[in-house]
């Protein structure tokens, strides 16, 4: 799908933009965050894509044992390089990336980055784009509950009933501290029990019997939700949007395929929008966004998405389609050669376009590598061992 594909490269390239401009555009950063978040605008687009392909690609397989592959093939492998980067680029004094973690233990920290829930874990991100798959993973336990208690046709539901939560979250509990649960129980003991719970949903929710299997997806969805709403580092509103957001995008997935209306979705995407730009103006002005910064930024994003949909059926550039194909390698690649470049060349107190410019020569040929020996070898041994355990 070339049109979700260009989708995927415009949101990387903004993403990477609202990185690197702290150390190129500096002085342009601070007069456009105020007014357009580039980066909430990035991860929105790519939120949004995430719900129109996931249930697609599980109920295209139609198990979720294959389903757990193909997510495990594509996401770690990359995700294993870069982490292995980090470490390497800190002990040989190229780079200095470090996140505060406080008193938690190493491996409370490795475990819960191993569940990729460290977001909502209570342990700060090892690299701060990390953030957001948690959430892609909370949407994954989702996407799979569903499937398992089969109410996978329903996602216009659960996106409406998701946003209206977010637009009451706001007065009953919206503002609870970050990582509340975490608070509540200790990190490490969350992290333990959290991680076990996943191993536990995941192999059930794999396994041949139905009784076992509706449990496993049961167990995860309760897992994702009681996680993203009690215990993440953004507001609890704005966790609840994202994944009402992606369930949008799944929205409009069954519109296009016949197995819902398109008058569904768009009552759904008109609630969803209504709940969270709400959320977000009754919220107010926060630490790291402003009201309208953020509503700016979502509302294009939304806009994005379906100005790619109304172009879905026309010829999209080849180039951009290729940057969205290497677009999970520019989100995770571009900090760790971002964090070399503060290294060494430093950031710069006036705008330089033509730094920020070398920066993206840098890097997308450096992403053209990691896809094709990294992203691309994975999910072909990942599309091996599916066809080899899918039941008949």
């Amino acid at each position: 799908m070339g049109w979700l594909d260009g989708l995927r490269g415009i949101a990387a390239l903004v993403v990477v933009f609202d990185h690197s401009s702290y150390a190129f555009m500096a002085e342009f950063r601070r007069e456009l965050m105020p007014e357009f978040n580039t980066s909430r605008y990035g991860i929105m687009v790519f939120f949004l894509v995430s719900g129109y392909i996931i249930p697609a690609s599980l109920e295209r397989r139609g198990c979720v044992r294959t389903f757990w592959i193909g997510r495990l093939f594509r996401v770690y492998p990359l995700w294993a390089a870069i982490v292995t980067a980090v470490l390497a680029v800190n002990l040989l004094g190229f780079a200095e990336i470090r996140a505060d973690f406080g008193r938690q233990s190493v491996a409370t920290v490795a475990v819960a980055h191993v569940t990729l829930l460290q977001e909502l874990l209570g342990t700060p991100n090892l690299l701060l784009v990390l953030w957001t798959l948690s959430y892609e993973m909370a949407f994954y336990l989702l996407v799979v509950a569903l499937f398992t208690v089969g109410l996978h046709q329903r996602s216009a539901v659960f996106g409406v009933i998701l946003a209206v939560l977010a637009g009451g979250s706001v007065t009953a509990g919206g503002m609870l501290p970050i990582s509340a649960l975490s608070g509540t129980v200790g990190t490490g003991p969350l992290v333990a029990l959290a991680s076990i719970a996943m191993v536990v949903a995941i192999g059930c929710a794999s396994a041949g019997s139905s009784a076992l299997r509706v449990f496993g997806g049961v167990l995860g969805g309760v897992l994702a939700l009681v996680l993203v709403a009690f215990n993440g580092t953004v507001p609890m509103w704005e966790g609840l949007v994202i994944l009402a957001v992606m369930f949008l995008g799944t929205a409009v997935y069954r519109a296009e395929h016949g197995q819902s209306t398109w008058r569904c979705a768009a009552c759904t995407a008109a609630v969803v929008v209504a709940c969270a730009v709400g959320s977000a103006y009754w919220y107010g002005d926060g630490s790291h966004f402003t009201r309208r910064g953020w509503i700016t930024a979502f509302l294009l994003a939304v806009i994005t998405f379906g100005v790619g949909l109304a172009l879905r059926r026309r010829q999209i550039p080849r180039w951009l389609i290729g940057l969205g194909t290497i677009s999970y390698s520019v989100y995770l690649v571009h900090p760790v050669l971002l964090a070399v470049s503060d290294g060494t060349i430093g950031r710069w107190r006036r705008d330089n376009p033509v730094l920020e410019l070398a920066f993206y020569a840098v890097l997308l040929p450096l992403c053209v590598l990691t896809y094709r020996y990294i992203e691309a070898p994975s999910q072909t041994c990942g599309r091996k061992l599916a066809r080899r355990v899918q039941p008949p």
